[in-house]
């Protein structure tokens, strides 16, 4: 007996692969989570009946402050500072990374959806639930509380910040491409004409004549202009110079390109061309750069990110186990299907890009962050989606469960990314 608890002690406090004992890995890998799941539950708090500081207006106006405003500034400011344009050529997994976890994320959804049979409209909202994960609110939380440790594995804080921000960063372009185009698509309304068959006041008798974009009763004021289209009406006179900026109006709403120039991807979109032009970075980025104050306002606007997101997450998650219409079975599946059969895929789709030769050689926070976009639960935005396109009560549902379970899976699958890494 004696010699098994010596052999426990040993196996808890002696390092291991990385330097690290087994209790300083744990810690390592579940500090970051504490701290969001604390910063969350003061938003909950906030936002709860008993406080009701957090209102719903409110968390509307603190979630458009952080999309609009906090997020592009601490993307910009990361990602300029760090890419160039041999990285962004070296980078190129990172994108093309989102784009398989949400193929894998989506053919999982598929089995799951097809063996749990969820109810008649809720089919695709399954596979969405499943196949798309937050790729960049929670991944930025996550490595900025990890880094702020001074014995992460990563090293110096700084650097592990810097990087981990840009390598996020420089995917979120290509995850809201595909939020506001697949999701967008996968999300539409039944025939039908709405998801809320309760609610016997929508014009269902209508609906063929509603356009499936048009917003629902679940919109917000914010979230209406970034998806709504205008009907243009029609003239039977119409001048040759009228058809072309008809043809350009129609390519415009076709492409979805009002969807998905969102700030945080023009913010992206902008680092990555002044990042990548020698003249402009020395201009902009370089601690002695004329314009330097302009990206020194941006860092102290993006280290607000962090703590107003988690508020607004917390207390958007208010709502969540309400009435929803899923039941049970379906929100169970898709917590599982999420958080447990979709990470392993990750992981190996890493690890066989990693024999391949596709990865910058001996750089672990890079191959961190790519396996950090398989393990992360739903995607908050593809809720902001779900409300517009009439099932935000359900994503709700989901997400609070979703996040509430990620809690103990992410701290799960972090010990073993760093136990595989060092």
């Amino acid at each position: 007996m004696d010699g098994v608890h010596r052999v426990l002690i040993q196996v808890l406090t002696e390092p291991q692969k990385g330097g690290e004992s087994l209790i300083g890995t744990i810690k390592i890998a579940v500090l970051p989570i504490a701290k969001v799941f604390t910063m969350c539950f003061l938003g909950f708090l906030m936002a709860s009946k008993y406080v009701n500081i957090l209102t719903s207006n409110g968390r509307k106006l603190l979630n458009g402050l952080v999309f609009s405003l906090l997020l592009p500034c601490l993307i910009f400011s990361q990602l300029g500072q760090a890419i160039t344009f041999e990285k962004m050529i070296e980078w190129w997994f990172i994108p093309f990374n989102v784009v398989l976890a949400t193929i894998s994320g989506s053919i999982i959804g598929l089995v799951i959806a097809s063996i749990v049979r969820p109810p008649y409209p809720f089919f695709k909202f399954t596979i969405v639930q499943i196949g798309i994960g937050n790729i960049g609110n929670v991944p930025l939380v996550l490595i900025a509380a990890l880094c702020r440790d001074q014995s992460n594995p990563f090293g110096d804080s700084m650097k592990c910040s810097q990087d981990g921000n840009a390598y996020i960063s420089f995917g979120q372009w290509v995850g809201a491409i595909v939020l506001y185009t697949y999701v967008f698509s996968m999300l539409a309304p039944p025939p039908g004409g709405t998801f809320d068959v309760e609610d016997g006041n929508l014009p269902i008798k209508n609906s063929q004549r509603i356009s499936s974009d048009a917003p629902t009763k679940d919109s917000t004021p914010e979230q209406v202009p970034l998806l709504t289209e205008e009907v243009i009406p029609t003239h039977t006179s119409v001048t040759k110079q009228g058809k072309v900026k008809s043809f350009l109006k129609f390519l415009y709403e076709k492409l979805k390109l009002k969807q998905i120039l969102q700030p945080p991807i023009i913010a992206s979109v902008l680092a990555i061309f002044i990042g990548c032009v020698p003249f402009l970075k020395k201009l902009i980025f370089t601690s002695d750069a004329p314009l330097y104050f302009f990206t020194d306002s941006c860092m102290i606007l993006g280290e607000a990110m962090i703590p107003c997101i988690l508020l607004a997450l917390g207390g958007n998650l208010v709502d969540g186990p309400g009435s929803s219409k899923l039941g049970a079975k379906t929100t169970a599946a898709i917590i599982f299907g999420r958080l447990v059969l979709v990470p392993p895929t990750g992981l190996g789709i890493v690890m066989l890009a990693d024999k391949l030769g596709f990865l910058p050689p001996g750089d672990k926070m890079f191959r961190f962050v790519l396996l950090l976009q398989h393990t992360m639960p739903t995607s908050v935005l593809s809720g902001a989606v779900a409300s517009l396109r009439g099932c935000g009560r359900e994503s709700a549902a989901v997400l609070f469960w979703v996040h509430i379970f990620a809690v103990f899976s992410m701290a799960g699958w972090i010990i073993l990314y760093l136990n595989i890494l060092f």
